[in-house]
């Protein structure tokens, strides 16, 4: 009898142990395209992480694409390329461009451009860092929102089309000049002065100030970072979350 409770008490804590790892997955990143156009998603890592997704791919209106993050620490930015063609052997997009490529690999993107930044499995509480940049401009409303994390797990971003009401002197045109706006850019990339970006004796949190471009986009969305030292009231610490989504144009 004592030999049978044994093993029936090993193969229940077995069981238990295979439901624990299947109601606990790995953590996952989900891009999802509400906007009613295609649009070239990019990811770029932080020097000394891994390449996710080969940096970009396409995603068709009303769809989304999943894929697991990297197990450990990870860190880095995700964007929406937008009007992207190819002609003459030749990739290029509207706003958000990486070197006229498909895939990334790596690379940075061109400005403006709406961004998601990460930083994965801090800590030992596993904590995820998660916030949307208006710093380098605007080119599609984006939000990131944690699923099935501990704590502070709130949706953040930007929901309105600031193309609507973008500030003539920042507007992005394609084709320059009289096409449709495409992007809003930052008081820096428009202006390029010091005080603007926030370097040379502008470097440092009390010269880095917030300026009336940089107040357009605060205004607008509230819950975001729109110049260098920038602080958004909005804080988070999200621990464990299983799925990291951030939706375009939601």
């Amino acid at each position: 009898m004592a030999s049978s409770s044994f093993v029936f008490l090993t193969a229940t804590f077995l069981i238990l142990c295979t439901l624990t790892k299947a109601t606990n997955p790995s953590l996952f990143i989900t891009l999802v395209n509400n906007c009613p156009f295609t649009v070239w998603p990019a990811i770029q890592p932080n020097s000394g992480n891994p390449v996710l997704e080969r940096g970009g791919f396409a995603l068709n209106t009303v769809s989304h694409r999943s894929f697991p993050a990297p197990t450990q620490h990870w860190s880095g930015r995700i964007w929406a390329r937008t009007g992207c063609t190819y002609s003459n052997n030749r990739f290029s997009c509207a706003t958000g461009d990486c070197g006229n490529r498909l895939e990334c690999n790596g690379l940075g993107g061109a400005t403006p451009a709406t961004l998601a930044q990460f930083s994965l499995h801090q800590g030992q509480s596993d904590l995820t860092s998660y916030a949307v940049s208006l710093v380098d401009g605007f080119n599609v409303p984006m939000t990131v929102t944690p699923h099935q994390g501990k704590g502070q797990c709130p949706l953040v971003g930007c929901r309105p089309n600031l193309l609507n009401t973008c500030p003539e002197k920042l507007k992005l045109r394609s084709p320059p000049g009289h096409g449709s706006v495409v992007g809003c850019k930052s008081g820096c990339q428009a202006f390029g002065s010091d005080e603007l970006c926030c370097k040379n004796q502008y470097n440092s949190p009390q010269t880095c100030k917030a300026s009336t471009y940089s107040k357009f986009f605060k205004r607008a969305c509230p819950a975001t970072f729109t110049y260098a030292n920038d602080r958004p009231s909005l804080m988070h610490k999200c621990s464990s979350p299983r799925e990291l989504k951030v939706i375009f144009c939601h």
